[in-house]
Formats: C-alpha cells, sequence, structure tokens
C-alpha cells in the first residue's frame, strides 16, 4: 500500500537507492511511517548476515522520515546520535522498517525505530535524538 506523503516531492538520494528504500505506508498526523529495504547479498558479513551497519543505515533512514512526513516536510532531522539493539539475525532480502515520533520539542525530537524481516522477526530496534531544522534551510 502507497501513501502519498511530504517525501514523494524529493528525489530519493543515493544511500536510499542503495538501500532499496521505499515508502509502503504512513500516518503522518501520528508521526509514524512504514518502509522497505533490501537486504542486498552485497551486504552480508562473513557469517551470510546484513552487516549491523547497514542495518543501523536502514534504522536511519526510517526514523527521520518519520519526521519529515510528520511535519508535512517542514522539518529535518540530522541524527545527533543513535542506539542500535540487533535482536535477531537479518538474511539477505526484504526488510521493513518502522519509525515513530517519540516526542518533538523546539530543537530535538525523539524518535524509535525497529526492522523485521518479512516473517515479522524483529531484526533490532532503535532509539535516535535529532536536531530539528528547517527543511528549506537542510535541503535548499
Amino acid at each position: 500500500m502507497s501513501v502519498a506523503t511530504a517525501l514523494d516531492h524529493l528525489p530519493r538520494p543515493p544511500c536510499a537507492e542503495l538501500l532499496g528504500w521505499e515508502v509502503l505506508d504512513a500516518r503522518p498526523a501520528d508521526g509514524w511511517i512504514r518502509m522497505r529495504f533490501e537486504g542486498r547479498r552485497e551486504f552480508t558479513n562473513p557469517a551470510g548476515f546484513v552487516q549491523g551497519g547497514f542495518l543501523a543505515a536502514m534504522l536511519d533512514d526510517t526514523m527521520g522520515p518519520a519526521m519529515f512526513v510528520h511535519s508535512e516536510g517542514r522539518l529535518y532531522t540530522p541524527t545527533i546520535d543513535l542506539h542500535v539493539s540487533f535482536l535477531s539475525p537479518a538474511k539477505p532480502g526484504p526488510i521493513f522498517g518502522e519509525g515513530q515520533v517519540v516526542q518533538a520539542g523546539k530543537s530535538i525530537a525523539f524518535l524509535e525505530g525497529r526492522l523485521t524481516d518479512a516473517d515479522g522477526v524483529v531484526l533490532a530496534r532503535a532509539t535516535a535524538s535529532a536536531r530539528i531544522v528547517s527543511a528549506e534551510k537542510a535541503l535548499g
């Protein structure tokens, strides 16, 4: 299910292209978004699982967009810190992300995210704090 969001008006950055980033669903008023990524074979570690750095990037590219759609494209959130817990090995294939705005103040946002595989197994969870800046200033 595809839903129209403020992200539709931006070109996808190269990192999003690399990760296979796609918006599946969103509830902008709730600060929630659901994404799809592609855990490519090129992302795997020697054990054959998607390396944690790629999962962290997927989480970051889920939580930031949650705030962007929540603000209807007015606010951009450069990450200040990102805390990731890796819960299950991620096999190559589709990976789904959910991002949520927990709280947004005047200058800082608190965000949460999680990644699951196609069977709904939670692969990783994250929390982040991010600066809140004008999208026009950050992206202009």
